[in-house]
């Protein structure tokens, strides 16, 4: 009966083993670029100015609305507060709408969105794809967050650094660091992933009588 006496350590490491592995933000985000090719959802964006001399606190902005994406590179953010502003991609063209203004401004998509937030969300089919354009990193979780850190690997743009938070493996939010150091927080409502989106709903096309811009 002596090999009675190695049954603790055996149950032990048939324990370890079985227990699954904790998921992480890489692998979070993996499972977002392939599982979810298209939803809605509403958003939260708080932006903080870097701090001023003799400032005791930055003076932030918040603005709310609804975020629209379908793979590969479509998306549609709606500002609804404090003021009305659309910005369309349709896999060709980069829109920006500003409805009080009533003026649009366009340029190619492909010169503007390859190492932006944007494109951590609605461009990459995989991991393997973002990481051409990003330098990836799980970050330690934070309040039951999962963190990815994407910091773009061509460093002449104004982007420093995106992380990407997940939460019960949804997408949760985006905290944006540009090279000003001006701070975007973005916080994301629950995804619809069925939205139906209708042919077109992607093209935008100038409201009559507005301003056009083209970059």
């Amino acid at each position: 009966m002596r090999y009675l006496t190695h049954l603790p350590a055996l149950a032990a490491a048939l324990m370890v083993w079985a227990v699954p592995a904790q998921a992480d933000g890489l692998s979070d985000l993996e499972a977002f670029l392939k599982q979810t090719q298209q939803g809605r959802t509403t958003f939260t964006q708080v932006v903080t100015p870097p701090k001023k001399d003799g400032q005791a606190q930055a003076r932030a902005k918040t603005s709310s609305g609804t975020f629209e994406f379908q793979r590969p590179d479509r998306f549609r953010f709606e500002y609804t507060k404090p003021f009305e502003q659309t910005i369309v991609a349709d896999g060709q063209t980069l829109w920006l709408y500003d409805v009080d203004l009533n003026q649009a401004s366009s340029r190619r998509q492909q010169e503007v969105l390859g190492n932006t937030p944007a494109a951590l969300l609605a461009a990459a089919a995989d991991l393997k794809a973002l990481g051409k354009v990003f330098e990836l990193t799980s970050v330690a979780s934070q309040d039951g967050t999962n963190w990815v850190q994407a910091v773009p690997r061509q460093r002449d743009g104004q982007l420093q650094q995106v992380r990407i938070g997940f939460k019960s493996g949804q997408l949760a939010a985006l905290d944006i660091l540009d090279s000003f150091g001006q701070r975007s927080l973005m916080t994301f409502g629950a995804i619809d992933a069925q939205p139906g989106f209708k042919a077109g709903h992607f093209r935008f096309t100038p409201p009559a009588g507005a301003s056009i811009v083209q970059q």
